[in-house]
């Protein structure tokens, strides 16, 4: 897992501080607003205050930035969002967007939590395996309009505001209902819940990826490898591989993902376990 900085990004991976991967550091452009909590330590971006906007023929607040940000990514991916770039997109000096957030990391942090904004909780109280589901499938859906999201799911905690609804209403689903009494049993539940979710979303935004590159279809990916899996299928050393790949249906990725959801979330009920053995335990 990537190391988080004290203003609430993650670490780089190059060794240099996570602004040097797309500018110069923070003193080439002047830092943020330098706001700090009773103990001294500088406040995450959701928590400082907008910067008042000197007079500039650019109106900007991050929300337009976040936004810009997104457009990037979703039309170019991920690679391709720099400061520097959402600032020629909105016509501004790049050195002004320092002033909103003080680091690439946070615009990162601030477009992962844009789209869990998008991802709306069901209404609470009702059916635990119900909430899962639904929120696994917004999850989803959010992903696919946001591809570049995979590749930010599953690293460091997400702690924007809206991440954060988004975790309560996950644990708050299963808060209270019989088998999930303890707090690490309801915590290793949902564990289980977003490693699922983290890696089928991931493995489906490749596969549809693949796609694009190779401009096969999976039919057409199918029928061109069919007859080299025939003839390692006759050595007679996979079997059953043999046998699920000619007997098993072939579901669409929506059908796939609620079927292995739908597993997980068997495994996990504590009414399906005839032992009376208390799930994550």
């Amino acid at each position: 897992m990537a190391e988080r900085d004290r203003t609430g990004g993650r670490a780089s991976t190059t060794g240099r501080h996570p602004a040097e991967d797309d500018a110069q550091g923070n003193q080439a452009h002047g830092d943020p607003e330098d706001v700090r909590d009773e103990t001294g330590e500088p406040l995450l971006v959701w928590e400082r205050p907008e910067p008042t906007d000197r007079a500039a023929p650019v109106w900007l607040n991050r929300d337009l930035i976040v936004r810009a940000a997104i457009a990037i990514a979703d039309a170019e991916g991920l690679a391709a969002v720099s400061l520097r770039k959402v600032a020629a997109k909105l016509d501004a000096g790049p050195m002004r967007l320092y002033r909103y957030m003080s680091t690439k990391e946070e615009l990162l942090d601030l477009m992962v939590d844009a789209v869990y904004a998008e991802i709306h909780p069901p209404s609470p109280g009702g059916d635990w395996r119900a909430a899962l589901r639904t929120l696994a499938r917004r999850t989803r859906q959010a992903a696919l309009r946001h591809e570049w999201f995979a590749d930010l799911l599953g690293g460091g905690p997400h702690l924007g505001p809206y991440a954060l609804a988004h975790l309560e209403a996950s644990m708050a689903a299963l808060h209270g209902v019989p088998g999930f009494e303890d707090a690490g049993t309801v915590r290793d539940a949902v564990g289980a819940v977003r490693a699922y979710l983290v890696g089928a979303i991931r493995m489906e935004i490749a596969e549809r990826r693949v796609e694009r590159a190779s401009g096969l279809t999976e039919h057409q990916w199918q029928r061109a490898t069919s007859p080299y899996l025939t003839r390692m299928f006759a050595t007679g050393r996979y079997p059953t591989l043999a046998w699920v790949v000619g007997d098993a249906t072939h579901p669409s990725a929506a059908t796939a993902f609620d079927t292995g959801l739908d597993l997980l979330l068997d495994a996990i009920d504590p009414a399906g376990d005839a032992e009376g053995h208390q799930p994550g335990r």
